[in-house]
C-alpha cells in the first residue's frame, strides 16, 4: 500500500488574471483523517475539486490514489469516494433509489447491489426512513445519505467537502463519530471545513488563506508553533493570528 494517499507541488488554480490555488504543497498519509482548514473563499473547495479530476490544474503535479491528476482524472473519480459541498443527490428520489442510482455510476456488479443497498442504508441508520422522499428527510440526515453513496464502491480514500456545513451541533458529533469509524476500517478521509473546532478530530491539517498555506502539522504542534506562551489556546485563536500577520 502506497504511504501517501495524496501528493501535491506546487498546485495552482487560476481563473483569468485570479489566482484561487497559488502553488500549495502537501501529502496525505493513507490512513489519517487530514483537515484542510480555512475560511469560506480560501481555496478550499477549489483544491478539492482538482484533487477528484472536476476541474483540470492550472499548474503545478500531483498524484491521488497513485493517479496523475493531470492525465488520469477518470481513474481517480473510480478511485476515490467524493461528498461535495453542495447536497448533490435527488431529492425527489428516495433514499433507496438514490443508493440504486449511484450503485451504477460507480459501475459496482450489479450482483453485489441488494447486498451493497442494505449495508449502506443499515451503516447510515436510514433503513427505516428508504422509502420516503429525500426532500423530506432533515438535513443531517440527508448528509449521511450523501456519505453513504460516497462510500458503495468501497473507496480507500474518501473526500469530504464541509460535510457538516448546515446541520447542528449534535448532528455534526454524529457525524464525526462516523468518520472515526471509517479510518478505524482503513479509510483515508480529506475533508475541508472551514469550523475550526473541527479540526481536533484531525490527524494533521494545513490551513490556507487566500489560496495560499499558512500553517501545516497536527493541531497542537501548529497552536504550539503560533502560541508558545498559550498552552491553553486553541487552534481557533491560532488561526486568527496567522490571518493577522499574513502568509508565511
Amino acid at each position: 500500500m502506497d504511504p501517501e494517499a495524496v501528493n501535491v507541488l506546487d498546485l495552482e488554480k487560476r481563473f483569468g488574471r485570479f489566482v484561487a490555488v497559488d502553488r500549495v504543497s502537501f501529502s496525505v498519509q493513507t490512513g489519517e483523517i487530514f483537515g484542510f482548514l480555512g475560511p469560506n473563499g480560501a481555496g478550499k473547495s477549489t483544491t478539492i475539486r482538482m484533487l477528484c479530476g472536476i476541474i483540470s490544474p492550472s499548474g503545478g503535479s500531483g498524484r491521488v490514489a497513485g493517479y496523475d491528476i493531470f492525465t488520469q482524472a477518470e481513474e481517480i473519480k473510480q478511485a476515490i469516494g467524493y461528498m461535495s459541498q453542495k447536497f448533490s443527490l435527488y431529492l425527489d428520489m428516495t433514499p433507496f433509489e438514490n443508493v440504486r442510482f449511484y450503485l451504477g455510476i460507480y459501475d459496482v456488479p450489479a450482483r453485489s447491489w441488494k447486498a451493497r443497498t442494505e449495508e449502506i442504508l443499515e451503516i447510515t441508520r436510514l433503513n427505516h426512513v428508504r422509502d420516503r422522499l429525500t426532500r423530506e428527510l432533515p438535513p443531517g440526515w440527508r448528509q449521511r445519505l450523501a456519505l453513504g453513496c460516497a462510500l458503495l464502491h468501497r473507496p480507500k480514500l474518501l473526500f469530504l467537502d464541509e460535510p457538516t456545513s448546515g446541520v447542528d451541533p449534535i448532528i455534526r458529533r454524529h457525524f464525526w463519530g462516523f468518520i472515526k469509524q471509517l479510518t478505524s476500517e482503513g479509510v483515508t478521509v480529506f475533508v475541508t471545513t472551514h469550523y475550526m473546532e473541527e479540526a481536533r478530530h484531525c490527524d494533521r491539517v494545513v490551513m490556507i488563506n487566500e489560496g495560499k498555506i499558512v500553517a501545516s502539522g497536527s493541531p497542537p504542534e501548529i497552536i504550539r508553533e503560533v502560541l508558545p506562551d498559550r498552552p491553553e489556546a486553541d487552534l481557533n485563536e491560532a488561526f486568527i493570528k496567522l490571518m493577522a500577520r499574513g502568509t508565511l
